[in-house]
């Protein structure tokens, strides 16, 4: 993985641990249920635009050298297997 992406990922994983923090305090304050799930919801799309831009990077690289060294059952494996635990979250 390249640097920068390594690097914009980390700031992406701290920016969710800033939102699960302020989940847990929106519950210890008893703050309003729609507020704390509409948070909630936000922390999800956080973590699937982390998973989208990991899995892009994933493919643009990883699985490129893997077909491009012959290891084509390897790459494909890896790509169902990221489809088949996408699927799960429907």
């Amino acid at each position: 993985m390249k640097p920068i992406l390594k690097n914009k990922l980390l700031k992406r994983l701290k920016i969710i641990e800033g939102q699960i923090r302020g989940l847990q305090a929106m519950l210890e304050n008893g703050t309003y249920c729609v507020d704390v799930i509409t948070q909630a919801s936000a922390v999800k799309k956080a973590v699937s635009s982390f998973e989208d831009a990991l899995l892009e990077s994933h493919l643009s690289t990883c699985v490129i050298n893997q077909i491009k060294s012959g290891q084509h059952a390897k790459a494909v494996n890896e790509v169902m297997k990221v489809y088949k635990l996408s699927k799960k979250d429907n």
